[in-house]
């Protein structure tokens, strides 16, 4: 009889989210409830999940989450934390000691401010100037990883199951209004810490169940703007890809997703003019950030969230809608152990993105 990780599951991964269209707040109790009937897409290797909407009395400062290796590198971060942001409050993130959970490392977060007069003298933008400090302590400061930098929004995860790391990090104790998850099975990268899912920039965070065997041209392409993939999995790519693509060149949704999962050529061509040369434009202009390979991924934001099939739909992705709600999964029993009244349950076409946004736009 074949055990645990010694046969290879390409299909492996489980993803699901949650959004309350018109904001209302949600503990994270569903969205872990989520994962467990989709315990055997996992490994153990990896799970996590983002929450957005969870820090309102600090709704104007940065959260960043960190992982240290030591006390030597937390030391070194918070100088340059100090060096470049107001910290209005840093603290250790609460966890429940779990058997499930072994090796944890130092695990804190910050709520910053960019130093007003530092940032005058780079002339950036908040943003900009933000990502540049993430990339720099992600980069050169051994033992030191800022897995989270979105505003009122943060990113748990861990190795383990995903329903034992959101035991761990209590989430049923925070509020949302959007929740996604991840549970990993990783086939061609290490299980770690920082390798598990979501992988977030700003408030783009990203889960993915699939295979990049674009990775190399992605992540070429991407670090001539400044991007730095250290994290030993493809799926970093993709944050920076949206980051890239929404926030620098001022895409909409609808545009990423024609350059994530481009229509196929002959698709284009029978399209309208006016979307024909569109698509044509963007095909064309941004070849290099095509992802080609399997994938289903959620991406998250403030305000809202995409969910993504790859063109030829080579990985699971279903869609339901219960009241305000609407849940994504790779799995409709996920969904169910959401809300088992959910209703207009589809699963998009490949490339079709769906977009959901909390009433009002951004939160």
């Amino acid at each position: 009889m074949l055990k645990e990780g010694e046969v290879r599951i390409p299909s492996g991964c489980a993803i699901a989210a949650v959004i309350s269209k018109e904001g209302k707040r949600m503990t994270g109790e569903a969205i872990i409830n989520s994962m467990k009937p989709m315990h055997d897409r996992s490994n153990g290797l990896g799970g996590g999940f983002a929450a957005y909407g969870i820090y309102p009395e600090y709704c104007e400062q940065y959260a960043l989450h960190v992982f240290f290796d030591d006390k030597i590198s937390r030391n070194e971060c918070e100088i340059y934390f100090k060096d470049m942001f107001e910290v209005v409050n840093a603290e250790i993130i609460p966890t429940r000691t779990m058997p499930e959970i072994t090796d944890e490392p130092l695990i804190y977060r910050y709520f910053v401010s960019p130093l007003q007069s530092v940032l005058r003298s780079m002339q950036l933008d908040e943003k900009e100037y933000v990502v540049r400090a993430v990339t720099h302590v992600n980069t050169y400061i051994k033992g030191a990883y800022v897995f989270s930098s979105g505003k009122n929004m943060g990113a748990f995860k861990a190795v383990g199951f995903p329903e034992d790391v959101g035991r761990f990090y209590k989430l049923d104790e925070y509020e949302a209004y959007s929740w996604t998850a991840h549970g990993r099975y990783p086939t061609n990268t290490p299980g770690w810490w920082g390798g598990a899912h979501p992988f977030g920039l700003l408030d783009y965070t990203v889960v993915h169940n699939g295979e990049i065997s674009s990775y190399d041209a992605n992540r070429r392409f991407i670090e001539m703007f400044g991007y730095r993939c250290n994290l030993q999995t493809d799926t970093e790519v993709i944050t920076y890809i949206a980051d890239y693509l929404i926030r620098r060149q001022g895409l909409t949704l609808e545009e990423t997703a024609s350059v994530i999962a481009a229509p196929f050529w002959s698709t284009i061509e029978r399209k309208p003019k006016s979307e024909r040369e569109k698509l044509t434009y963007l095909r064309t202009v941004f070849s290099s950030l095509l992802v080609t390979g399997p994938f289903s991924i959620v991406l998250a934001f403030d305000g809202g969230l995409m969910a993504l099939n790859d063109r030829l739909k080579l990985r699971s992705m279903v869609v339901g809608e219960y009241e305000d709600k609407v849940y994504i999964a790779s799995e409709e029993a996920a969904i169910r152990a959401m809300e088992p009244n959910v209703n207009n349950v589809y699963a998009p076409m490949g490339g079709e993105p769906v977009i959901v946004k909390v009433k009002g736009g951004q939160f």
